[in-house]
């Protein structure tokens, strides 16, 4: 089978909408790990991105004004967008519900935070059904569909039982959890059976892919064959690929943006606003994963045990916002707050606070800007699939200048791991001395380390990933989905 084009099919869409007037709307492109990784890569090539557009169906505009909108912005990006309408109770049950109150905490080892709500599950399973619709609606027959990530497990599921016959990859951003966690789904079999629908399921590292086997083995029976980066799972009828696959950004793209005046300008405005300082940078989207409480009582500690770095440095941390609806969110921005703020209060002196906070989006040259500026990235997530800024902050440090602290539970952790600093996030000690020691390092280490950091990364980049992806999945690379001039969407 020759495959035409690449079908995406993840969660939201890869832009925004927004109401600009009482009945005017335009859209934006959105921001994220999966957008930052895939635009680039379907950029031009004719392929196709299904996805809920962000807002429930009872505040979209239209059905016909959205198609337009989606049109434009799809001719714009150089692949088409169909979307998915939810109504605020599937978004509620799906979306925060089964998702994030129960796989994201799940799969994140975080099981006592999990609600285990039987309605949830009803939700995930119409909510799949729908996108799986979609896509039969849309894709071509020769089309290779890759769907993404832990809110749609059962796209497969539902469209093999419409008799779709395309071969379906999935890849799971996420850390994948160990038998004795997983074991806590009331639905673990049910998720089980509906990957291995799939004919390749992609992992972020080596243990995601030997946790999930692990579960394969104990609860289904199933053999496995194959070490290394691929594996099969041998069925009675078939066989599934499991891999590896360590997700990557577009190194060419941030480092090029990090060389541009735009960039260089505001980098300036940093340095000038806090001069003969040591910055050190935390980039995290509001979550209770990315360990920013953990974080700054780290620095404290930093500052308690080296007085030394007093006056010396300065820690920005940017807060993304995020699911600001949820309780459990609103709580976790008050603690960050209040911690700042006693921080901050502890040992700010005439000149100088010890900890800058940020919390709205920035704009990709604000925090490029901010990642060629700052001379340490204190990126310590208690679980995280991968985590794309350690990777974005090392493509932008142009000067090989910056040192990067990563937290051993990072996915990144597995490739970067001998030129990182790393950490145990639960360990206020070993941070806070990985951060004197990143303060302390000269500048012949740091450029070693860094050049290295940069080499890897830009080794296995974005078009790597997608590429071994699909080599593994379907036999062909990127190269057989061309970049085409001229596009229009296909309708």
């Amino acid at each position: 089978m020759t495959a035409e084009r690449l079908v995406v099919v993840s969660n939201r869409l890869p832009v925004v909408l927004k109401r600009s007037g009482s009945d005017t709307w335009q859209i934006t492109p959105g921001s994220g790990g999966l957008v930052t990784a895939m635009g680039p890569v379907l950029r031009n090539r004719g392929g196709m991105w299904i996805g809920w557009p962000g807002l429930a169906s009872e505040d979209c505009p239209d059905e016909e004004s959205l198609g337009r909108l989606l049109t434009e912005g799809g001719s714009r990006s150089g692949y088409a967008l169909k979307y998915v309408y939810l109504d605020r109770d599937e978004i509620d049950r799906y979306y925060y519900g089964f998702a994030n109150e129960i796989l994201w905490p799940l799969f994140h080892d975080l099981f006592p935070q999990c609600n285990f709500d039987p309605v949830y599950w009803e939700a995930y399973e119409g909510v799949n059904c729908k996108f799986a619709r979609c896509v039969v609606e849309h894709a071509g027959k020769n089309d290779y569909v890759w769907v993404h990530d832990y809110h749609l497990i059962l796209v497969a599921r539902e469209l093999r039982r419409m008799g779709l016959g395309h071969r379906i990859g999935f890849f799971l951003h996420v850390p994948f959890p160990p038998l004795d966690i997983f074991l806590k789904l009331p639905w673990r079999f049910q998720i089980l059976e509906a990957l291995l629908e799939y004919d390749l399921i992609g992992f972020q590292t080596v243990r995601d892919r030997r946790n999930f086997i692990g579960c394969i083995r104990a609860l289904l029976g199933y053999k496995v064959k194959g070490r290394g980066q691929i594996g099969s799972i041998i069925m009675n009828d078939r066989e599934v690929h499991v891999g590896a696959f360590p997700i990557s950004i577009d190194f060419k793209e941030f480092s090029d943006l990090a060389r541009s005046g735009e960039v260089a300008d505001q980098a300036w405005i940093v340095h000038a606003n806090l001069p003969k300082m040591q910055l050190i940078l935390g980039v995290d989207r509001l979550d209770y994963t990315k360990g920013i409480p953990h974080r700054l009582l780290a620095f404290d500690n930093a500052l308690t045990r080296y007085p030394e770095l007093r006056r010396k440095v300065t820690l920005i941390q940017v807060v993304v916002p995020s699911r600001r609806e949820v309780e459990e969110y609103e709580k976790l921005k008050q603690e960050i707050e209040r911690l700042v703020g006693e921080i901050n209060g502890k040992y700010t002196e005439v000149g100088w606070s010890p900890i800058h906070y940020i919390f709205h989006t920035l704009t990709r040259t604000e925090l490029v800007a901010y990642y060629r500026t700052c001379e340490i990235a204190l990126i310590t997530p208690l679980k995280d699939g991968m985590n794309l800024v350690a990777k974005e902050y090392c493509a932008s440090s142009i000067e090989d200048n910056g040192v990067l602290i990563l937290s051993e539970f990072a996915g990144a952790a597995a490739q970067l791991y001998q030129d990182a600093l790393l950490v145990n996030p639960y360990d206020r000690q070993g941070v806070a001395d990985a951060i004197y020691k990143a303060f302390s390092m000269n500048e012949e280490q740091r450029r070693e380390r860094m050049r290295r950091l940069r080499n890897q990364i830009r080794r296995h980049d974005i078009i790597d990933w997608v590429d071994s992806f699909l080599r593994a999945g379907i036999a062909k690379g990127l190269d057989d989905f061309p970049l085409t001039e001229f596009f229009v969407p296909r309708q």
